[in-house]
């Protein structure tokens, strides 16, 4: 199929600084560890290895870290994950992830975004896509490794406004609702009114009932944002394995504490 590509430099969308990144730009290189072509994931995997598992020496190198529980963080997060995945459909791909996520030689490749209402912009699928694509080639250059592909829902952002509309055929469809807390806790109250006059732009095809599906099973049996973004990305993306996480939970916050008082002591990010 013919294809045609324009370079991020020659879009217009991205700022200079952007551009001096994507060209490796001399002057960029110290605000940075390593850029992240795949012959670098090798470094970036020992340094991991080191940093989080608690090996203590790897390839002659002291972790620095050696009093962190990397096996009982792994835990933490699997029964955190497996929780949040008891009240829906999960494909065998998965879970096999999430049970991957309790081993030493598993790795994390993260994505975030905001709960844009039905997805919101491209931008939401584009990103998670390339995050699973991602661990597909990784796991080609590094077999001995497993790669687990991650959607990060931002659920505890308080711009509503950002995320509470989406586009279609030219029209935006907004949700007007009263917030202002965590978004990932708000109410899915008044969408029922809201998928009404969404559904009247559908046609009557086989695609626009299965959009209608997506949205009801998604928004209107759930009762939060945060329950039912993870049920629309799961949808879209279970099959390849994405394992979607709400970070807003007492557990793994409490494995974050070291890290905050490590940071009011001593300053360590902008050292």
């Amino acid at each position: 199929m013919p294809t045609d590509c324009i370079s991020y430099q020659n879009s217009g969308y991205f700022s200079s600084l952007i551009n001096d990144y994507l060209d490796k730009k001399n002057n960029l290189q110290s605000l940075y560890n390593r850029f992240p072509n795949l012959e670098n994931f090798e470094a970036q995997i020992i340094e991991k290895e080191i940093n989080f598992n608690g090996n203590g020496n790897v390839n002659g190198n002291v972790n620095v870290n050696s009093n962190f529980n990397g096996n009982e963080k792994r835990k933490i997060l699997v029964s955190v994950l497996k929780k949040q995945y008891a009240k829906i459909n999960t494909s065998e791909t998965t879970l096999n992830n999430i049970k991957l996520l309790n081993h030493t030689n598993t790795f994390t490749v993260t994505t975030g975004h905001q709960l844009n209402l039905f997805s919101g912009p491209l931008y939401f699928l584009y990103k998670i896509i390339s995050t699973i694509n991602l661990t597909k080639e990784l796991k080609e250059k590094y077999p001995s490794q497993n790669f687990v592909p991650i959607y990060w829902m931002a659920t505890e952002d308080h711009d509503f406004d950002e995320i509470n509309y989406f586009n279609f055929k030219g029209r935006k469809f907004r949700w007007n609702a009263a917030s202002s807390g965590p978004v990932g806790r708000l109410s899915t109250e008044g969408l029922a009114a809201f998928f009404e006059v969404f559904a009247h732009e559908l046609d009557s095809g086989k695609n626009a009932e299965t959009i209608k599906k997506l949205f009801q099973e998604s928004y209107l049996a759930h009762s939060n944002l945060a329950d039912a973004t993870r049920y629309l990305a799961n949808a879209l993306f279970g099959e390849y394995g994405l394992v979607i996480l709400d970070a807003d939970n007492q557990d793994l916050k409490r494995t974050f504490i070291p890290y905050l008082k490590e940071e009011l002591t001593q300053q360590t990010s902008y050292k």
